[in-house]
């Protein structure tokens, strides 16, 4: 039986929509993942890029099991003396909540030049509505 190994013309790429109302964040984070990597299908091939482009909705929505809002701590830091910050999950869901779940999935994503490639092709959303409707994306629900 022979590999089969994807090739960069022979790529299809799919429009996918995840909507995050009522998901956990890490549950959600993997399905995002493997939909972006394309180990969701077939035809992954782990040196080439056969994901999907993947969208997310209703970002604001998205749960935290147990007590992680109040007890997740993000930490930035600007690299000048006193510049470290942390920031609680419930402050960081009312300021940015996209960046909850794109901070989930860059952790669970390659830290290469493929992985940010990969990566590019995530766009989160607050909110219901975004500007992808004209790909005919399939939708996504988290049971």
């Amino acid at each position: 039986m022979k590999t089969y190994l994807a090739k960069v013309g022979e790529i299809q790429r799919e429009h996918i929509v995840f909507d995050a109302s009522e998901a956990p964040v890490g549950r959600l984070a993997v399905k995002i993942v493997n939909a972006l990597r394309g180990k969701d299908k077939p035809t992954y091939t782990p040196h080439i890029d056969t994901g999907a482009f993947v969208v997310v909705i209703n970002a604001s929505k998205a749960v935290f099991t147990g007590h992680k809002d109040e007890r997740k701590v993000y930490a930035d830091y600007t690299g000048f003396s006193g510049g470290y910050r942390e920031t609680t999950a419930a402050k960081v869901r009312e300021q940015h909540p996209e960046r909850l779940i794109k901070d989930a999935v860059w952790g669970m994503m390659p830290h290469g030049r493929l992985g940010r490639a990969q990566f590019a092709k995530l766009k989160v959303y607050a909110g219901e509505e975004h500007p992808h409707a004209a790909q005919n994306p399939r939708k996504i629900t988290m049971e």
